[in-house]
């Protein structure tokens, strides 16, 4: 290799840069490879179907999409992604030189007892640094894992949305199935306490038959008034995740039947979580961290930055533009660091424990993702077994009712047999609605 080509090759790998960023690693994932009580398939979760495909009734997917378009915290997140877009391209911005059209004159007594002019105009170049060692790339680098990690907020606040009015709309829900059971049953009682109080009025019945009743029927009043006041509650937060008012035949009624969602795919790996968005924005968290200590590294070697102009100089206003008034000049300058009572390596320790503290941040997303997919799966494990054993128990209690309320209209069972009865049932039609 002669003279002239090493050369090259040095000057290609000292304007090449640098980059003291240490090499990324994504962490180990500290959960097992698959969630408990089911074996892991490797394809299960290759093709995850969006939202709008997993809500199966067309009023909540409607209900979703108007959330998605006027939800006020949704937009604030949206709005903070484009805030950090603008700082990275900002920090962007400061690999490449800035150019500037300057002009400039100054007039000041000479020693001659006169007047000395000077004045220029042209282009000037403020100082730009030669990112020999890779301080702004990786600033740069930094700044863009910022913008990737708001962008996943982003998507993370949409996903919470999304859950978040299925939530509430299934609540609503809920809660029209719970107004109609307990006006059904304050009707019931209402009649009871009518046919109680015509037995008492014949002496058929005691006065303690006739305030059971009474308690009966007062006691379902309050639980529709409690009800009727937790739907308007419940109809104000969808409102509000909604950001504008639900239209009427958008929300749920009782007695129509409909499943919400669709079944979720047997057999998800547990590293089917690194897609979720939540956990995606702390991974970026975590590379930002980690160049950061690239840019804390290279404030221990020089740092070299180039000013420069070009343009026309003159003592006369209207010779500035002549020919022979032109001109150039460049200015480099290093810095290198010799004293600054450790606050180099300072800023490179508190770099590095960022990056620690970003790597812990990035395991306790994944440890509470993985809580919260298990305790789902645990819970449609169960709640199909525990659905079907109340309806077994509402029917029998239903049952029960209409027998014992034969017997009490023949004189044969007591009213405290009945009272009962209508006790056992509506607290297992609650438990079935919710």
């Amino acid at each position: 290799m002669n003279m002239k080509t090493s050369a090259l090759t040095l000057a290609v790998a000292v304007l090449s840069g640098c980059s003291f960023i240490p090499t990324y690693e994504r962490p180990a994932a500290p959960v097992p490879a698959s969630f408990p009580g089911q074996a892991a398939d490797a394809t299960a979760g290759a093709a995850l179907p969006a939202w709008d495909t997993v809500v199966a009734d067309a009023r909540l997917r409607e209900l979703i999409a108007l959330a998605l378009q006027n939800n006020r915290d949704l937009r604030v997140a949206v709005l903070n992604m484009e805030q950090v877009r603008a700082a990275y391209q900002i920090q962007r911005a400061d690999q490449l030189p800035t150019l500037n059209l300057a002009a400039a004159g100054n007039r000041q007594p000479n020693s001659n007892g006169g007047i000395s002019s000077t004045y220029t105009a042209g282009l000037a170049m403020a100082s730009w640094e030669l990112d020999f060692f890779g301080r702004v790339a990786a600033l740069k680098d930094a700044a863009l894992a910022r913008f990737l990690a708001s962008e996943e907020a982003k998507r993370a606040a949409q996903t919470s949305l999304v859950a978040s009015v299925a939530n509430a709309w299934l609540t609503l829900q809920t809660d029209e199935e719970l107004l109609a059971l307990t006006q059904r049953t304050l009707a019931t009682r209402d009649d009871s306490l009518r046919l109680t109080k015509l037995r008492f009025d014949n002496g058929a019945a005691s006065a303690l038959d006739l305030r059971q009743a009474e308690s009966l029927a007062a006691a379902a009043r309050g639980t529709l008034a409690q009800l009727q006041r937790s739907r308007a509650q419940d109809l104000n937060a969808l409102t509000l995740l909604v950001g504008q008012t639900p239209p009427a035949t958008l929300l749920p009624t009782a007695g129509v039947p409909s499943a919400a969602l669709q079944a979720v795919p047997e057999g998800l790996p547990s590293d089917l979580l690194t897609r979720r968005a939540d956990i995606r924005q702390a991974e970026q968290a975590l590379i930002a961290a980690n160049a950061n200590i690239g840019a804390a590294r290279a404030a221990f070697f020089p740092r070299i930055a180039l000013t420069a102009s070009v343009g026309s100089a003159s003592s006369d206003l209207s010779g500035l533009f002549k020919d022979g008034s032109w001109g150039f000049t460049m200015a480099p300058q290093a810095v290198l660091p010799i004293f600054d009572a450790g606050r180099n390596q300072a800023n490179l320790d508190a770099a590095k424990v960022g990056r620690d503290i970003a790597v812990a941040q990035y395991e306790k997303a994944i440890q509470t993702a993985f809580r919260e997919v298990a305790d789902a799966l645990a819970g449609r494990a169960t709640l199909g077994e525990q659905l079907a054993a109340l309806q077994q128990q509402a029917d029998a209690d239903a049952e029960r009712l209409r027998l014992v309320d034969l017997r009490y209209r023949g004189g044969v069972a007591s009213s405290l047999d009945l009272l009962d009865a209508q006790r056992s049932l509506f607290a297992t039609q609650q438990s079935l609605a919710q």
